[in-house]
Formats: C-alpha cells, structure tokens, sequence
C-alpha cells in the first residue's frame, strides 16, 4: 500500500477572487441578441469588474496548509464554504489570484453521490475507486480492508440500491478513507452512518490528518476544534477572524448570537449590561459571579420569562439554563434590577457563553436576546463536557512493598 508523500503534499490559496454571474433568461430573440452583446463587451472589462448580475462569491482569500496542519473553514451558509472546496478540487477557476493543490488528493466530499445504483456494493468500490484515481490493482490490494471497515460484508455482493442512507454513507467513506492521499479535503462527512459509526469515521479521519495537510469544512464545530490545528471564520466570502479553532469559533458564534433588543413595546425587559467576574480564565469548578443589570418596564405576561442560558462555544449545546422569573418573583414587578448570580464553572476544558434572553414559553422561542458573556475554563487536564470531581487514589509500588514489610 502506498503510503503518503508528506514532502508533496500542500495546500495553497493566493488572493483568491471568484465570482458568478446570476442566471438570466431569454425568452426572444429581441432580449437575446442585446445580451450576448453585454456579454462580448463584458469580456473586455478587467477582470475584477462586476456587471450588473454579478456577485463576489470570494474576495480576496489566502491561506496555506502544511503536512501535519488542519484548516478548518466555518462560517454561515453562504460564505463561501463550497466555492472554497470546489476551487481546491478544481472543479471551479478562480477569477483572479492563485489556488492549488501539490499531490494525490482525497477529497471526502458527497462521499456516496457517485454510486451506480444497478452495481453492488462490491462493483462499486472498483467504481469509485477508479474515480478517485486509484488502479485496478490497488483497489483490489484495499478491497478488504473496505468492506472489513464499512461492515457490510454480509450485503457487498448486494445492488446499491437496496442499501439503506447509513448503509451507503458507511460504504463510501470506507471507500474514501482508504486512499493514502498526499492531501485530504473534508466536506460535511464527520456524521456518517450510527452513532458507533460516526466514532469510528471520526478516529479514522484523525488518522489520516497525521502527517498531511487536511482541510476541514463542517457546521460540526466541536468537530471542526477537536480535528483542526488552525481555522478560519468566513462570511460573505471574505475572512473575517484567522487563529485557533476556540477563536474563530468563539468569534463565529458570539457574534452570530448578539442582535439588537427588539423595538417591539410588548417585550418588557430592557437590558443595561452583563458582567462576568473573574475575567480571567477559571480552572474547573470555580466559582464565577455573574452580574446583570436592566430594566422590567410594566408588568411582563406570563408567557414572557427572563432567563440566563449558558452553552459550550464548541458544541453550542446548553450546558444550563435558569428561569430568573420563576427563581425571583420580583423581575417581574416594574423598575431597575440588578440580578447577581454565583455559578460553579463544573465543566471540562473550553469556553462557555452567558446569555440573556426573554424566551416566550407559549411560541417556545426567544423573543430577544440581550447581553452575554465569554467565561473560558482553562484546564487542560479535563475532558469531556462536565466535570464529575474524580476522587484519585494512586499506589506506587514501592509504597505497597513497604506495606508488606509493616
């Protein structure tokens, strides 16, 4: 089995701009013979002109990837994640600057929309194999392993089509996860099959990130900071935050969380400030104070309750939530307030958001969405989301043979 060529391979994007024209339509030839005119002239513009239905689908976006280095790429729909992807695998030209790719690349990207719904699983793997640029022999040397992988030995000799949607994700990241490229190029494949599954794709793609350049595109994002060495946050085809994964991802939804209060008269909480003390990082289990201070103006409805949430950056999944209305009974009584709170930071090692929100318990969504807080846990000998307070006990040799002596 070949092995990967570390030395080559490189990932290396140069002032990249792309755009695209948005679709038109001509119904008659009074309205298609201007156009094609608009267009030959258009053609003799610079490069970097946009007509009248163009748009920057990248602007002016660099980066590069090294062996042994994770990008991640994160950002909304429509930032420019997939031109990105499309331009490493050439599908795509960029309009100016300079993309490339230095070595056999493997790009994990739609990873069972080739299969031959006719074929088996087993003439499938021929199939995709040869379409990601492997030999005849070297498919067969790996055939297998993939089938071992993807646990389908029972339905390899079975037409595609009458797998199920986990069955064809299974057998198609087996098929991608064993090319030894020089580079890896990841799109949206890190939840494959079941839950075992998915552990599994994911300690194999942590595998093959050892040693190659890897570029990661995910709305995982506690995927993207477990995998990823470095990050960038898009947004409307641009970078708009470069650093470590917890950075851009901290960046990414803290900024997507902050919209401004409502205007409308029906919500009744108006919100002056939050703080969180001690603004340095907290070891696991300390204690935090968090401060808020604002308004109730009237009396609030009963569906309108005012509550603290705090989530894991990483995961954006809620850690705690506290009902201030249901806890004091006075935040619902008219005039200033100023609601303090100690909470105990029993998490593992990551960032944690503070928010307020009025949350109307009739539509079940937030109504408005005040302050919030970043509190960063910084202790790197914990895992996992919470901390359960290990009680260790350690016997060292030497301490048991002189018990025996005693």
């Amino acid at each position: 089995m070949r092995g990967p060529s570390v030395a080559e391979g490189r990932v290396a994007f140069q002032q990249v701009w792309k755009k695209f024209r948005r679709g038109e339509f001509h119904d008659s030839l009074r309205d298609l013979i201007p156009a094609a005119a608009s267009r030959l002239f258009r053609r003799r513009r610079q490069r970097d002109a946009l007509g009248a239905r163009e748009f920057w689908a990248i602007q002016d976006v660099s980066f590069s990837v090294g062996p042994g280095q994770a990008l991640g790429i994160i950002g909304p729909n429509g930032a420019g994640k997939s031109t990105i992807l499309k331009l490493l695998t050439r599908i795509l030209q960029p309009t100016s600057g300079r993309c490339g790719v230095r070595g056999r690349v493997g790009a994990l990207i739609e990873i069972a929309g080739g299969f031959h719904q006719d074929l088996t699983g087993g003439e499938n793997v021929f199939l995709q194999g040869a379409i990601m640029g492997m030999t005849r022999r070297e498919i067969a040397s790996r055939f297998d392993d993939i089938v071992a992988f993807s646990e389908l030995g029972d339905f390899i000799n079975t037409p595609v089509k009458r797998y199920s949607s986990g069955m064809n994700a299974r057998l198609g990241f087996a098929i991608a996860a064993h090319m030894s490229p020089d580079v890896l190029i990841v799109d949206e494949v890190l939840a494959v099959g079941d839950f075992r599954f998915q552990r599994k794709a994911f300690d194999r793609l942590s595998q093959m990130r050892r040693g190659l350049p890897v570029v990661i595109v995910s709305h995982q994002l506690d995927r993207i900071a477990s995998l990823c060495t470095h990050c960038v946050l898009l947004d409307h085809g641009r970078i708009v935050k470069r650093g470590s994964p917890d950075e851009c991802i901290s960046h990414y939804i803290m900024n997507g969380l902050h919209t401004e209060q409502e205007t409308d008269e029906s919500i009744p909480f108006a919100f002056t400030s939050l703080t969180v003390e001690p603004r340095r990082p907290v070891r696991s289990g300390e204690w935090v104070t968090i401060t808020l201070r604002g308004e109730v103006r009237g009396t609030p409805p009963a569906n309108l309750r005012l509550a603290v949430r705090v989530r894991a950056l990483q995961t954006v999944k809620d850690v705690f939530v506290l009902d201030l209305s249901a806890r004091e009974p006075r935040l619902s009584e008219p005039g200033q307030f100023v609601a303090t709170m100690d909470l105990q930071a029993n998490t593992g090692h990551g960032y944690l958001t503070v928010e307020t929100v009025v949350w109307d318990s009739v539509e079940r969504r937030d109504r408005c969405r005040g302050p919030h807080a970043v509190i960063h846990v910084n202790d790197p000998d914990l895992g996992g989301t919470v901390n359960l307070h290990p009680r260790l006990r350690v016997e060292t040799q030497g301490a048991l043979a002189e018990t025996a002596e005693l």
